[in-house]
């Protein structure tokens, strides 16, 4: 055999190169992106079902309501705006999570009731990436708000948003009936434009007993710098969770106590204790504008012609006039005279005349007066109509038109409380709520406070 040239031996050494370059291509094609889902370029490749997923491996996006997340698991669920359907999705490590910043956060910081911008695989059912939603906006720590289900309306502040039967009720991660919802409740509220998507309760309630109180029936009872209520026989109140100072009044007598109300547990109050001195009493000179307003006075009417006597104390006062929007407030009498000016503001040709809650301790029948609301279910248990004893169902109260806050209670479950939208319409209505549900243990919800 003839002895190779050197450059016959440079020749085979390329040629062998260029062959195994091109064996390698065509395993491994250069420019693929191997995240995409059962891509082929050639008849040669063979989809193994494997995917490599990461931030930028999508082929779904959605804003959407986070109802449900599941971390043992790693699955969260969401609830799609466009068709309002559920869908639960896959986590793992290479999910990524962020704030409407852009900074990552983990799974905790998101929370149920949150709007978020999501991209996933559909058909392996992953996400990929959770974003709380820049297009969302949120108020936090709202007290003062109002809900109307019948038109399907909730005002916060001045504004008026849409409620839907896509709205997501929420408290503490559970999804709860709008119903659950009470007027002492602090929300966190988020929506997009005009229409709310999601209320989450961020302080609740809870409920507030008052023990050895027969000396105080009939006087008033005030809890923080919001609730005012008169005391009644085994009355049992609402209280949003936190401490108060409670101050009783009647007749002159009472004080004030401190009480701490937690979340959907029942607190006993003692008021045995407090001062009962001899009744004092006061002259109280009402000046009425205008000058044919009448005036009712712990829900009788009185004569302003004249000073009225009244005991020292609180007491609730109604002014009304046709053609003036009504007022109801609280004075407190603690001095021999004194005299109190009550101005109605005219009713103007678009602004109806508000109507009053406490309409009903005028001594005035209204036509919702003659009808009753009754409570069929559960049976058995307590119920109180905004904090006062009703009976045992089933039974039934006078319905006055308004919302209202129903609390169901029996001893050994756990306290309910829902609110109601009464309507003025000439007719009865009925509810029938679920059962109660039977405490952790016995009596576990119960405490007392001096």
């Amino acid at each position: 055999m003839e002895k190779k040239s050197t450059f016959q031996k440079i020749f085979i050494l390329f040629l062998t190169a260029v062959t195994v370059m091109s064996f390698t291509a065509c395993t491994f094609p250069f420019g693929e992106d191997r995240n995409q889902i059962g891509e082929q370029t050639g008849p040669d490749r063979v989809d193994t079902g494997f995917v490599v997923t990461g931030p930028d491996s999508y082929d779904s996006a959605d804003t959407a309501v986070l109802v449900g997340k599941n971390e043992e698991k790693g699955e969260v669920t969401f609830l799609n705006l466009d068709l309002s359907r559920r869908y639960t999705l896959s986590m793992d490590g290479t999910t990524r999570l962020y704030d409407k910043y852009g900074s990552a956060i983990a799974l905790s910081q998101i929370e149920v009731g949150d709007v978020v911008d999501v991209t996933f695989l559909k058909s392996k059912k992953h996400l990929t990436t959770m974003r709380l939603s820049d297009s969302a906006w949120i108020f936090s720590n709202v007290e003062r708000y109002e809900m109307d289900f019948v038109r399907g309306e909730m005002t916060i502040g001045s504004e008026v948003y849409k409620l839907t039967s896509d709205t997501q009720y929420i408290s503490e991660g559970r999804s709860i009936e709008a119903m659950d919802l009470n007027p002492a409740d602090v929300l966190k509220v988020q929506g997009i434009d005009s229409q709310v998507l999601s209320v989450q309760v961020e302080k609740g309630h809870g409920y507030l007993r008052l023990a050895n109180d027969e000396n105080f029936i009939g006087g008033w009872i005030e809890i923080g710098q919001s609730k005012i209520q008169r005391i009644t026989e085994d009355m049992l109140l609402l209280v949003a969770e936190g401490s108060y100072q409670v101050s009783v009044s009647h007749r002159g007598g009472g004080g004030v106590k401190s009480v701490s109300i937690r979340r959907d547990e029942e607190t006993t109050l003692d008021i045995g204790d407090l001062e009962i001195p001899d009744p004092q009493t006061g002259l109280v000179l009402f000046s009425l504008t205008p000058g044919n307003a009448q005036l009712y006075v712990d829900g009788s009417k009185v004569d302003v012609s004249v000073p009225v006597t009244l005991e020292y104390g609180m007491h609730q006062i109604i002014a009304r006039a046709e053609g003036y929007q009504s007022v109801t407030k609280y004075i407190r009498v603690a001095q021999e005279s004194v005299g109190i000016d009550v101005t109605l503001d005219a009713v103007s040709d678009t602004e109806p005349e508000s109507s009053d809650s406490s309409g009903s301790d005028s001594g005035e029948d209204t036509a919702t007066d003659y009808y009753k609301v009754y409570v069929d279910a559960p049976e058995g248990v307590e119920v109180y109509l905004d904090g006062n004893y009703v009976g045992i169902s089933p039974c039934s109260f006078r319905k006055v038109e308004g919302i209202h806050v129903i609390i169901l209670r029996k001893s050994g479950y756990e306290t309910k409380s829902v609110t109601v939208q009464l309507d003025g319409a000439e007719k009865d209505m009925s509810y029938s709520f679920p059962d109660l549900v039977l405490s952790p243990s016995t009596g576990s919800g119960n405490s007392s406070s001096h």
